[in-house]
């Protein structure tokens, strides 16, 4: 069973007619450049939405990619090349990424696609007046978004008493988060142990840890390192037979217990609005960042069966999508 859910925010619906006769300006093609962790649907549905605002490839528009797959070491590197290629405006996903291009450039306009915190991060001065050459869309809500996992794991396990986190150290956000989590945790009499994997290798390691410590359930904090190697997370859980908690859909199609996040496929839809109104003049410092104020929570029921585990009727109930 499916339900629709999306995102909601500040920009403006614009006609597509208008756009695309404003867009073609004078023979100008812009550059736009890409950093993300790789190719996916989320970027072919930016590429529609520019279609649909009159930015056509290979017409006016000329897009950079580049890839990093989640090898965080290559990032200064390639948000330097990026910015040598002089460009117009710079699409990009994820804390990490999106604080190499700041280290970059303090001149080269920056759309982010899920910053998680900006604030926090240092990447903007407020969600409402950015003040710098950065703005986009956030992922998460900070004062909420940890707690709401906990709380979901809980539900979904009711007797579980120990919880193993997954977090990748380098993250930033991972540590900017982790007091919500050990503080949900408490509240729920929950015991806390922290995993860290900085490697491929390393997860191995963090799920035998959670193993010795008994963990009944699992949740992994969102990182591209863990995107890139899904399956291997993915089938680490299933042969330690922990219940587990991922932030995207795509780790629950691939045989995860849960996820709960904001629709990034969205995002990625209304980002080439930001992109539209900075090519034709106005500041990323004057444009708020936007925040999700709807979640989408996956249940993959094959995967539970596969553990022996009764997700509660109330919990599917709530469910967006479940996998039968």
């Amino acid at each position: 069973m499916e339900r629709r859910a999306f995102l909601t925010g500040t920009g403006s619906v614009l006609l597509a007619a208008p756009l695309a006769a404003e867009a073609e300006q004078a023979g100008k093609v812009w550059r736009i450049g890409v950093l993300l962790a790789s190719d996916s649907p989320n970027v072919e549905a930016f590429r529609q939405e520019l279609r649909k605002l009159g930015y056509v490839e290979g017409r006016n528009i000329l897009i950079e990619y580049r890839w990093h797959e989640g090898k965080y070491d290559r990032l200064p590197a390639l948000a330097a090349e990026l910015v040598n290629l002089k460009p117009d405006l710079i699409l990009v996903a994820g804390p990490q990424p999106t604080l190499a291009l700041k280290a970059a450039t303090t001149t080269v306009p920056i759309v982010f696609a899920g910053a998680a915190d900006p604030v926090g991060l240092g990447l903007v001065s407020s969600l409402a007046h950015p003040g710098g050459n950065l703005t986009g869309f956030a992922t998460l809500v900070p004062e909420e978004f940890g707690a709401k996992q906990v709380q979901l794991l809980r539900v979904a396990v009711p007797a579980a008493a120990r919880m193993s986190v997954l977090i990748r150290p380098e993250n930033p956000m991972h540590r900017t988060y982790l007091p919500q989590t050990v503080a949900a945790a408490k509240k729920l009499s929950m015991r806390l142990q922290i995993l860290e994997a900085r490697t491929p290798t390393e997860l191995d390691s963090a799920f035998a840890a959670a193993t010795r410590e008994h963990a009944d359930v699992l949740l992994v904090l969102a990182d591209n390192l863990f995107n890139a190697h899904r399956t291997q997370i993915v089938a680490l859980a299933a042969k330690s037979r922990l219940p587990t908690l991922y932030l995207w859909k795509e780790d629950v199609l691939a045989g995860g217990l849960m996820s709960y996040a904001p629709l990034l496929s969205d995002m990625f839809r209304r980002v080439p609005t930001y992109v539209d109104k900075i090519l034709k003049g106005a500041k990323p410092a004057d444009l708020p960042v936007e925040q999700p104020t709807k979640f989408e929570l996956i249940i993959n029921l094959k995967t539970a069966k596969a553990l022996g585990l009764t997700i509660p009727p109330a919990l599917l109930a709530r469910a967006d999508q479940v996998i039968e």
